[in-house]
């Protein structure tokens, strides 16, 4: 009987070692199952392309462009492609009145959207069908402020003039799937004098600030003569353009 204790002990080794080898064995889904969502290949996203970008105005809208207005095109992502960029109005009739000096007024507001020259196509790269009041807005003791967009350097700037009051314009950069604002500038003038200039970069935090101190010459004699104060702000996040419901509401 003690002879045969080596042989039983090892058909017990072999008989565990196959027990656990099949524990092992992946087991498979039967064909008539659903396959979870976790063990599906991952597809590939396509984009659709379009020739025209006409294609890309929503229903409701129509490409905006005063007399007199360039087309907007420039490298954006740094593809060496010209990128394009254009505004587009509404057409809700319930949005026209009549004004008792200036006749009939569209009050629609106005939308941007961007699209990447990729070639054979574009893409949109964002859009915001509704940030910018219209052109027809009361402008207080001036005119509405005029809009103009441009590209400069691989970045959207969108400006604003207000006459011989000043200007101010958001600098925007395309980052994280969108474009975020990462400066804001602005001169505040009375007549040719100017009296503030800000000008705030919001990728280091900083703002420079420029009192004129000849803020009160009549502007025959002027002499240009700037007090610079720099302070650090803070900024919890950088606003994407897509997600700014209206440029007038914005403070800095």
């Amino acid at each position: 009987m003690k002879q045969n204790i080596p042989v039983l002990l090892a058909i017990l080794f072999l008989t565990s070692c196959n027990s656990k080898t099949e524990e092992k064995k992946p087991q498979l889904i039967p064909k008539d199952e659903k396959v979870p969502d976790i063990l599906k290949p991952k597809e590939t996203e396509v984009v659709q392309l379009k020739k025209d970008i006409a294609d890309f105005i929503p229903a409701g809208y129509v490409l905006y462009k005063e007399e007199g207005m360039e087309d907007i095109k420039g490298d954006l992502n740094g593809d060496s492609l010209e990128d394009v960029v254009f505004l587009i109005k509404g057409t809700d009739k319930t949005k026209f009145f009549d004004h008792e000096y200036r006749g009939k007024l569209d009050r629609n507001r106005r939308g941007i959207i961007i699209l990447y020259n990729r070639g054979d196509g574009y893409e949109l790269a964002t859009k915001n069908y509704n940030c910018f009041s219209s052109e027809n807005e009361e402008g207080g003791v001036y005119y509405a402020p005029e809009l103009w967009l441009a590209v400069e350097k691989g970045n959207l700037k969108i400006n604003y003039a207000h006459g011989r009051y000043g200007s101010w314009s958001y600098t925007f950069r395309h980052k994280n799937g969108d474009f975020e604002m990462i400066g804001y500038d602005s001169d505040y003038n009375r007549g040719p004098v100017p009296q503030t200039i800000t000008s705030i970069n919001l990728l280091t935090k900083k703002k420079l600030t420029r009192d004129n101190l000849n803020k009160d010459d009549d502007g025959e004699n002027y002499v240009e003569n700037f007090k610079d104060t720099w302070e650090t702000i803070k900024v919890d996040r950088l606003l994407k353009l897509s997600e700014i419901k209206d440029f007038d509401e914005l403070e800095f």
